[in-house]
C-alpha cells in the first residue's frame, strides 16, 4: 500500500532529487554573501522572504548553533561566516553536501549531521545556544517530538527560531491554486498527503518526486512549543507572493521561543 510508505526515507530521496533539480531551497549562497557575513553584514530567513530580526540572535562569540532540518548551503554557512559555531542537521545527504560545498569553497568551519529532526539523541542535553529551524516540520507527520528534542538540546536561556506554515493553506486544492490561482476548499484539517488524498492522487503526486507534506495545527505548532517548556518571546508573519492565498493573508509564521 502506498500509504504505508516510510515517510522519512521517501522524503530523504525526494530532497536529494530536489538538489539535483536545483530547487531554490537547495541552492548554496554565493561567495559575496559569505564575505558580507564575515564583515557583519548578513541576514537569514526562516520563511520565504522576511529576514529574521537581528535582535533575535545571541552574540556570535562562543555561541553554538544547530541548524535543524536546515541543509542546503544557506543559513548554516552564513552563520558560520558571521562567527557562530555551527552544526547543520538534515535528513537529506545531498542537502548536507551543499553546506560542505560552501564550507570548503570559502574556508568555513561547520559540522554536518544526517538524521531525523524528531530524534536528536546524537546530541547531549544543553549542547546549543541557538536553534535555527526554517519551514521544514511540514515534512514530518508529528511535530511535537521536534519541539521536545529542541528544548532538550538547548542550554537554559537558549532560543529556538522556527518558521512554519499556517495550516489554513492546506484546506485548498493546491493544484488549482498553483496552476490557475483558484482558491477552492477541498480538504479538512489536519492535512496529510498520505491520508487526505485518494490513492490515485497520491500516486500521481509521488510520481513528481516532491516530498510528502503534513499540516500541523496552531495548537501543535505554538502550543506545542509552550508545552515543551518554551517561553514565546517573538512572533511575525510572512507572505509568498507566488501563492494565490498570499493575496488574502500571510501563509508563514516565525517564532522565537526561549528555554527558561
Amino acid at each position: 500500500m502506498l500509504k504505508n510508505i516510510n515517510v522519512r526515507e521517501y522524503n530523504r530521496q525526494a530532497w536529494d532529487k530536489s538538489v539535483a533539480e536545483g530547487n531554490e531551497w537547495t541552492i548554496p549562497v554565493d561567495r559575496a554573501t559569505i564575505e558580507s557575513a564575515r564583515r557583519g553584514e548578513w541576514n537569514i530567513i526562516l520563511t520565504p522572504t522576511r529576514p529574521v530580526p537581528r535582535e533575535w540572535f545571541p552574540a556570535p562569540q562562543g555561541s553554538e548553533v544547530l541548524c535543524l532540518a536546515s541543509g542546503g548551503g544557506q543559513q548554516g554557512p552564513i552563520l558560520a561566516a558571521a562567527g557562530y559555531r555551527v552544526t547543520v542537521f538534515d535528513n537529506s545527504p545531498q542537502q548536507l553536501a551543499q553546506d560542505r560545498f560552501v564550507a570548503e569553497r570559502d574556508g568555513l568551519v561547520l559540522a554536518t549531521v544526517e538524521g531525523d529532526m524528531a530524534d536528536l539523541t546524537c546530541f547531549n542535553e544543553a549542547s546549543f545556544d541557538l536553534i535555527i529551524h526554517p519551514v521544514s516540520n511540514v515534512f514530518v507527520p508529528d511535530v511535537l517530538p521536534v519541539w521536545a528534542e529542541a528544548y532538550r538540546v538547548l542550554r537554559p536561556g537558549g532560543a529556538l527560531l522556527a518558521g512554519f506554515m499556517n495550516p489554513v493553506f492546506y484546506i485548498f486544492d493546491v493544484e488549482l491554486m498553483d496552476n490557475q490561482g483558484i482558491l477552492q476548499v477541498k480538504h479538512t484539517l489536519p492535512y496529510s498527503d498520505l491520508e487526505s488524498t485518494s490513492p490515485e492522487e497520491l500516486q500521481r503526486y509521488m510520481a513528481t518526486g516532491w516530498p510528502l507534506e503534513f499540516s500541523h495545527t496552531l495548537e501543535e505548532q505554538i502550543g506545542g512549543q509552550l508545552a515543551a517548556g518554551f517561553r514565546l518571546a517573538g512572533f511575525y508573519e510572512d507572505r509568498d507572493a507566488r501563492c494565490a492565498l498570499a493575496k488574502y493573508m500571510p501563509i508563514y509564521i516565525a517564532t522565537r521561543a526561549v528555554k527558561s
